[in-house]
């Protein structure tokens, strides 16, 4: 390993568009992780814009889960398999993450010819086209919304292939391709026109004969005879893609892969605390394996893991693919003195938020200071709002030569001492010899604008009558369940007037001009043994006016559990500002404006003297265990004890470790109870939280037991 110095974030991107100026093939990076792949990606089309990237995110799931990862990466990843494979030695980079290079892949051969290219004036037989895609991994819907689905409907063929920003509308003329465009999945209007198409596989696994075929035998060699009245068995040897059958990959495949193996003489960098990143996922692969060989609870269906070989690297053989050739760790420091490696010469850009008016007078200063010295000067804008912004305000502070630029290349073009405004979202600025880049948030301290968020609809909205088939249950608002029964063309008073038509109990039809569709609501997924509704009867409004009723008495509870809860009195836990800011201080990271917030209001709960109703939200990793954390520290400092009930013993392991860790030193002693603790073990916690001696215990169901006393 060569350890590359002064490469902070940002100048990584540029080292890596110099890597492969020196390299003849292409150059693989490893990043610590999705967030930062995505960033780097748009350095790289800044600093490099010439520069063919290919990005190989990660599933967006956990190891050993009962759900498939989403389509759309699945779709990303197939596509950036199929490139590397159709041209393993182009000069290129290649971006992916620990978790996807830790990941075993499709082999090569597995997708040679398994993609299609079509043409305008092309012949094909419709049904081959459809058999093919089923074939590929394609499902086949009503509506294509999604990667890897498509739809057929007489003459027209939709499809979302992988890989694809949109999906793309076939219009046949017999078995001849007369038109391919692209067509927007919300509204279903055709729009751009497309000459060729490539097909990609919409699936990291054949499903075919003899796929199905190896599947069955190595299941029944690894878990033996008894396991083929598993539900995924089952399904598989019914011919239907199970949720969750990814993570059995290995057993479908003829030999697994990984992506050293798709870029053959690359050179490989891995991101700063790449390694930190290894270790957390190879333990996280182990515990989950763990978990999953463990007895299932009451009620849940048994899980059985393939062997962590058959899918994951392990220590050893990630460190043989890393020692294959030169391998370049970067870091954000300066060289050490007499430490092996090379110093790139990057260094973090001065920080100017904070004095206000005065950083645009500091930023001049700099500006000329660096102008003087030969450095191109860059400041990058977060969106393209902002960069106007950042254009006026640098021109009222008497900076007019500003110009605004689209990459790198072309900042190198303008005149010593302008500053190109640039769109790139990057967190902090950096200096090199010849370039001097500024971030928003270093001038200002903030971003002026974010980007917008995607927005999703409800799933049982229906805007358009493409979005049901013929056969689905709706509901109508006034008459209740009724079924879509297609679409029909009714003339009144001489005008006509497109309607769906639906059917309800006794043969009832119902035609609903299409403008009134909003009346409508998707029925669910569960139609088996649904009765329909009678138009006109008084069933539908006796169940409209039962569920009225229900909300208004579940209202009624909840405003009466309320009126208790503030009648009763709790006792005032506080804590003591010194030791509550040491404790704090003992989190690594910075915290969130929305984390700061929610401590704050559970701190709040706890000096109001009332039972605390309080549910806090965040997704994964925002941070919702820091506040536990925090509040904990209060509870058990204050003399009260704190249990922490988890729904796993996974999870259990995990937060003691935090809690352990967090709390040492502390006069506060932390404890876990759950199955996975050994009868002698779980006795002395009972007993110690019988008798006081533990503060904090963190463990599954078994927290609630009778025999727990605190």
């Amino acid at each position: 390993m060569i350890p590359v110095y002064g490469v902070p974030e940002g100048v990584d991107a540029l080292a890596l568009v110099r890597r492969l100026g020196e390299q003849d093939g292409p150059v693989l990076h490893i990043s610590r992780d999705d967030t930062r792949l995505a960033a780097l990606a748009e350095e790289i089309g800044f600093f490099g814009p010439e520069i063919e990237v290919i990005s190989l995110p990660a599933w967006d799931c956990l190891p050993y889960d009962r759900v498939s990862p989403n389509g759309a990466i699945i779709a990303e990843r197939i596509a950036a398999l199929s490139r590397l494979q159709a041209s393993p030695g182009k000069k290129r980079i290649v971006l992916t993450t620990v978790n996807a290079a830790l990941q075993k892949v499709t082999p090569r051969a597995a997708l040679a010819g398994a993609g299609m290219r079509l043409t305008v004036g092309d012949s094909v037989a419709l049904d081959d086209l459809a058999a093919f895609l089923d074939a590929d991994g394609y499902n086949r819907t009503g509506t294509v919304m999604e990667p890897g689905e498509f739809s057929l409907r007489g003459g027209i063929l939709d499809v979302f292939p992988a890989g694809e920003a949109a999906p793309v509308r076939l219009d046949l003329f017999g078995d001849t391709i007369e038109s391919i465009r692209r067509f927007d999945p919300e509204t279903q209007r055709s729009g751009e026109v497309v000459k060729v198409l490539d097909f990609h596989p919409a699936s990291e696994m054949a499903f075919d004969t003899a796929a199905v075929a190896r599947f069955r035998t190595a299941w029944r060699e690894i878990f033996g005879p008894g396991a083929v009245e598993d539900p995924l068995y089952q399904s598989v040897s019914a011919g239907h893609r199970h949720p969750g059958l990814e993570h059995y990959a290995p057993l479908f495949a003829e030999g697994m892969e990984t992506v050293f193996d798709y870029v053959p003489g690359a050179s490989v960098s891995l991101d700063h605390q790449a390694d930190g990143a290894v270790e957390a996922r190879l333990e996280l692969v182990a515990d989950h394996f763990a978990e999953r060989r463990a007895p299932a609870r009451s009620g849940e269906q048994p899980y059985r893991p393939i062997p962590p070989g058959m899918l994951y690297l392990d220590r050893e053989g990630w460190e043989a693919l890393l020692a294959r050739g030169p391998c370049f760790e970067f870091s954000p420091f300066a060289r050490p003195e007499g430490a092996q490696g090379v110093d790139f010469g990057g260094r973090p850009a001065p920080i100017l938020a904070g004095q206000g008016l005065a950083a645009f007078e500091a930023f001049a200063e700099l500006r000329a200071k660096w102008a003087a010295s030969g450095r191109r000067i860059v400041l990058a804008a977060w969106s393209a709002g902002s960069r106007e912004r950042l254009t006026l305000m640098l021109r009222e502070a008497g900076i007019k030569d500003v110009r605004a630029i689209a990459n790198a290349d072309e900042a190198r073009a303008l005149p010593s001492g302008c500053v190109a405004l640039a769109v790139l979202g990057i967190e902090r600025g950096f200096l090199l010899d010849r370039m001097a880049l500024v971030a928003e948030q270093d001038l200002l301290g903030s971003r002026i604008a974010r980007p917008p968020k995607r927005r999703k609809r409800a799933d049982q909205f229906i805007a358009d009558a493409t979005e049901i088939a013929e056969g689905d249950l709706v509901v109508h608002q006034d008459h209740g369940i009724g079924r879509y029964d297609g679409l029909e063309t009714v003339t009144v008073n001489g005008a006509a007037h497109d309607c769906l038509r639906l059917l309800y109990d006794g043969g009832d039809k119902l035609f609903l001009p299409v403008e009134n569709i909003d009346l409508l609501s998707r029925f669910g997924q569960e139609t088996d043994g649904v009765s329909l509704d009678k138009l006109g009867g008084a069933s539908w409004q006796a169940r409209k006016a039962k569920a009225k009723h229900r909300i208004q008495d579940m209202a009624a509870g909840l405003i009466r559990i309320a009126a208790e809860r503030q009648m009763h009195e709790a006792p005032l836990l506080a804590a003591d500002e010194g030791a509550f800011a040491e404790f704090c201080a003992r989190f690594p990271y910075t915290e969130t404006e929305d984390q700061a917030k929610a401590v704050a209001d559970v701190l709040e709960d706890f000096a109001a003297g009332k039972p605390m109703d309080r549910l806090v939200c965040g997704d994964v990793g925002f941070g919702k265990t820091e506040v536990a954390l925090r509040a904990a520290f209060v509870a058990a400092m204050a003399g009260t004890q704190v249990a922490v009930v988890v729904p796993t013993t996974l999870l259990a392991r995990q937060h003691y470790r935090v809690f352990s860790a967090r709390f040492a030193g502390l006069p506060v002693k932390v404890a876990q109870l759950s199955r996975m603790v050994t009868a002698k073990e779980a006795a002395a916690v009972r007993a110690g939280l019988a008798d006081g001696s533990i503060s904090i215990v963190i463990g599954t169901h078994a927290v609630m037991a009778k025999a727990v006393t605190f």
